[in-house]
């Protein structure tokens, strides 16, 4: 019997076995990890899904180059039809018509990208400290994306990721470094984001026409003190997104979901309620 709660179902798309998890009845939710070092949908999601599965069906997936799901190693990365294909093609599989979606940073672009190019499929979106916007690339961000494996280096990116520094303890640091350490783990890290590293963020931005089209209510939460997505990025969007609505976070960096758990599900819940 498996131990590791990280791991859950899994499904095989085209070349991509997905590992991801579904939980709950209901009109179904699509939770959407981020791209930090050692990341899975259980790391990142692990608060939020038993509360949201209580009255929705929770799909949580591993994106492909993260976490537990597997892809041969010749993958080529093109953002974003890399996720936007592997989301869809889960979808389809597990028969899910349509969704909402919760994205979290790297997982909030790609949020938007679904909604732009299948919009049929998706009902409302939060993004959490998103990309989606041009920034400068930050150098918390590029030590992110160019993390090699120690724990020193891990307590680094943990320290940069969260406003307070006291939810940053060895245990975690040693969970998240142990995760990056699994053989052959980091070679696929490194291929996801290689330098030049601009021009990843350059690829995740979403174009004014594109934005000004979305039909869905869109919720925008960001950490007043997010040192890895500037607030900015969110103000540009909440702009830009004709149904969309702010809600900004004091005493909060990149990790609203574990810095202000009870709160972020509480807004979340009310927001999607609304809909249902």
């Amino acid at each position: 019997m498996n131990q590791n709660p990280e791991i859950a179902q899994q499904l095989t798309v085209g070349n991509i076995t997905t590992n991801y998890h579904d939980q709950g009845t209901g009109f179904p939710v699509t939770l959407l990890h981020g791209s930090g070092a050692g990341v899975t949908a259980w790391a990142n999601w692990r608060g939020a899904i038993p509360v949201l599965a209580a009255q929705r069906r929770v799909i949580a997936p591993d994106l492909v180059g993260f976490g537990y799901t597997e892809a041969p190693a010749d993958l080529e990365y093109t953002l974003m039809d890399t996720w936007v294909d592997q989301i869809i093609g889960l979808l389809d599989a597990l028969k899910i018509e349509r969704t909402d979606l919760v994205g979290n940073s790297f997982g909030g672009t790609l949020s938007l990208a679904l909604a732009i190019r299948h919009p049929e499929r998706i009902r409302r979106i939060v993004l959490m400290g998103s990309g989606g916007q041009p920034f400068p690339f930050t150098p918390e961000l590029d030590a992110l994306w160019g993390y090699t494996p120690s724990i020193e280096n891990m307590k680094k990116i943990l320290d940069i990721m969260a406003f307070d520094r006291s939810i940053v303890t060895d245990e975690l640091a040693e969970l998240r470094y142990r995760a990056t350490a699994r053989p052959g783990v980091q070679e696929r890290f490194e291929k996801v984001f290689p330098p030049p590293r601009q021009r990843w963020c350059d690829a995740q931005i979403m174009s004014d026409a594109d934005l000004a089209k979305l039909q869905n209510e869109v919720l925008i939460i960001h950490g007043r003190d997010d040192r890895v997505v500037p607030l900015d990025v969110s103000l540009k969007l909440a702009a830009k997104i004709d149904r969309s609505q702010l809600h900004v976070f004091g005493r909060c960096g990149h990790w609203t979901q574990i810095e202000h758990g009870a709160r972020f599900i509480k807004l979340v819940q009310d927001f999607l309620a609304e809909a249902d």
